[in-house]
């Protein structure tokens, strides 16, 4: 070939990639510090399931498979790409170990030309997607066909580099023409082909293979930097270094009276308060809008598309490059109102659906919540409806202001102790605030303390020592106000000895809240729902369900229960256990099944007006039409907050004639026939 022209190419095509990746290097390290090296072990497997074996992907049939086939083709073609450049100095380099009569050089020219024939065809696939399917939730740029045509053109080039090859190498020899060989099928097909062409045509089209893939591959890389597909780069880094934490822990704001006093940041105000993990999270978006496409903020006309928000922090974020660059750090630029509308923040219900569905593992509402801790701790701007939230729960400790004395209202008739009555219980109720205060949903607590009874569990309430344990005030950003509130609460359960019991709770976010987030305040609890808790008394033969319930019954997974704690089977396995029960699935359901509405604190507040040009329709109400879908006698869930949503989207459907009841409703009644 030409060693002059290889390595011109090389040292440009190199040194403009380096000079772009140190500028990306130097801007990402503005960002907030961020451990990110812990458990080690767990982050390299983390990073195979997810990075290269690509898990996630797997949840899209064609657009996974054809990812997948484009990754490990790029991998195995990447030695290809090696080999092409040491041709440029030497025309019989082969990686020292690729020769064509050594068994592994064998084996890689079979791989080779597979994995190119499946990468064209792979890219053809989202050419597909991009050009006649046109799928919304993509980013549909002239840049997302620019790369496809490189890939395109570059598996082409290197088939006709070897095609050509073999036809000339035959024609020089004065041998027959080439056949079909299994061992090189692409390359030896196009030699066949190919066979009738001259020497010095055959010459020209070696060259053209060899130095259009040569050439495409550093144009390529030259691109990564500057567009989505820098998550080429980027994505197995992000994946490695994903927070290994619980998903339903939120990290704490600390010493926020000193940050006060010092005028520190609370929250996230500007660019450069964001963790240089979140910063990375922006470079390695591949604008798939898989995230938006199953949020139902977006879904149901709200101006929040986690994508957008995503882009929308990226684009500032390079807007800014030149800044950092030339001086070293930021002007300081309000995020809210310049760059991120505050009904986008609002819009949110820390369902965690985007997060779930992102192959990547890109985090969104740690961003959002941050961004909320900024307004209602520095600047008090929060929708006026959560005033009486944060009131209540300052004042009275729930967030409806209800007395607290009249927290153990709904033990009427029942005989339920306290922890203060009987501080021998194995088993402390946490009642939480809904089933406390709220009339329809008091009818879980007592269908609850029913069942354990019946059961013979030995187990007390703390009555109206008991408090918030302040999710709402965190999801809506008061970080302040749930730091009091945890404090005092695992102040009160260590009091009472609580690690030494084991916590049940029927609300999903008291449940998340006390297992994964009061240890950063010194509360390690044994917790669990009541949707594992019942089962299990069922499966020990404590609670029968003997009676029969005849009928139709759906069940709506709590994002809290399932996004965040992988609690899925056992409200089913229970409803199952019920005689005459029909146990039916919603499309959307599990990992998948759409938020009712009201987390995040948006049960405290009204849900955002639509966006310009979009349908407003409530989230509960999306919600309930899926549900009904399944043409349901009855609709069973596992939380206070999803269950009001549900009553009410059941309600505006005129659909009272379908029963909406919690697991432990339905399940009393088939033990009690009451």
């Amino acid at each position: 070939m030409n060693p002059i022209i290889m390595a011109l190419l090389l040292i440009a095509g190199w040194g403009v990639f380096s000079w772009s990746a140190r500028r990306r290097w130097k801007l990402l390290r503005v960002g907030a510090a961020d451990a990110r090296t812990d458990r080690l072990g767990e982050r390299l497997a983390g990073t195979w399931r997810f990075a290269f074996a690509q898990e996630r992907m797997r949840r899209y049939r064609w657009a996974g498979a054809a990812h997948q086939i484009i990754f490990v083709g790029f991998i195995v073609l990447l030695l290809r790409t090696l080999v092409l450049w040491g041709r440029g100095f030497n025309e019989d380099f082969n990686l020292w170990i690729l020769y064509s009569d050594m068994p592994l050089g064998r084996v890689y020219a079979f791989l080779k030309d597979v994995f190119a024939v499946l990468v064209l065809l792979a890219a053809l696939v989202f050419v597909y997607y991009r050009v006649i399917a046109r799928l919304p939730r993509m980013t549909l740029s002239i840049e997302g066909l620019v790369i496809l045509g490189i890939i395109v053109f570059m598996m082409i080039a290197d088939i006709l580099y070897d095609g050509a090859a073999m036809a000339l190498e035959a024609a020089r020899l004065q041998k027959p023409a080439p056949s079909f060989h299994a061992g090189e099928p692409a390359g030896s097909l196009l030699a066949a082909a190919l066979a009738g062409f001259s020497p010095g045509a055959l010459s020209v089209m070696k060259h053209a293979g060899f130095w259009t893939h040569s050439t495409l591959v550093l144009i390529f890389l030259n691109l990564l930097p500057y567009s989505k597909h820098f998550h080429i780069i980027t994505a197995v880094p992000n994946v490695f270094l994903r927070d290994l934490t619980p998903r339903g822990r939120l990290r704490p704001v600390a010493d926020i009276e000193g940050r006060m006093e010092r005028e520190e940041p609370l929250g996230v105000s500007r660019i450069e308060h964001v963790s240089w993990k979140g910063l990375l999270d922006l470079y390695t978006c591949t604008e798939c809008g898989r995230c938006s496409d199953h949020c139902p903020a977006w879904n149901t006309g709200k101006l929040l598309s986690p994508k957008q928000l995503s882009l929308d922090l990226r684009d500032h974020l390079y807007s800014r490059q030149k800044e950092v660059l030339d001086n070293g750090e930021f002007a300081k630029v309000d995020l809210i109102s310049d760059v991120i509308k505050p009904e986008v923040l609002w819009a949110c219900t820390t369902c965690r659906a985007c997060e779930t569905e992102c192959p990547v593992f890109i985090t969104y509402v740690d961003k959002i919540v941050d961004m909320r801790r900024h307004l209602v701790m520095e600047k008090g701007e929060f929708p006026t409806e959560l005033q009486n939230a944060f009131r209540g729960l300052e004042t009275n400790s729930n967030p409806w202001s209800f007395p607290a004395s009249d927290r153990a209202g709904w033990t009427a008739g029942l005989e339920v102790p306290t922890l203060a009555e009987n501080p021998d219980a194995e088993v402390l109720y946490w009642v939480g605030c809904s089933a406390s205060f709220d009339d329809r949903a008091r009818k879980i607590a007592r269908a609850t303390a029913r069942l354990l009874k019946k059961a013979g569990v030995n187990f007390a309430i703390l009555g109206p020592e008991e408090q918030c344990t302040g999710d709402p005030a965190r999801r809506a950003g008061n970080e302040f106000l749930f730091q009091a509130l945890a404090q005092a609460n695992v102040e009160v359960l260590n009091n009472y000895g609580a690690d030494k019991k084991k916590i049940l709770a029927t609300c999903p976010h008291c449940f998340n809240t006390l297992l994964n987030e009061y240890p950063d305040f010194g509360g390690r609890y044994d917790v669990v729902h009541h949707a594992d808790f019942l089962l299990d008394l069922v499966r020990q033969g404590r609670l029968k369900p003997t009676k029969r319930i005849d009928g139709r019954v759906v069940f709506h997974d709590s994002c809290y229960l399932g996004r965040y704690n992988d609690i899925y089977e056992s409200p089913r396995e229970t409803l199952r256990a019920i005689p005459g029960l029909v146990v039916l699935e919603a499309t959307e359901s599990r990992d998948r099944g759409m938020c009712c509405g009201a987390g995040g604190a948006q049960m405290f507040k009204e849900e955002e007006h639509a966006r310009e040009g979009a349908t407003d329709e409530r989230v509960n109400a999306r919600r309930t039409d899926q549900l009904l879908a399944t043409q349901p006698t009855m609709v069973a869930s596992a939380c206070p907050f999803c269950q009001r949503m549900l009553i009410d989207g059941l309600a505006g459907k005129g659909r009272e004639d379908v029963r909406q009841l919690d697991i432990a409703e339905i399940l009393w009644e088939a033990v009690s026939g009451e």
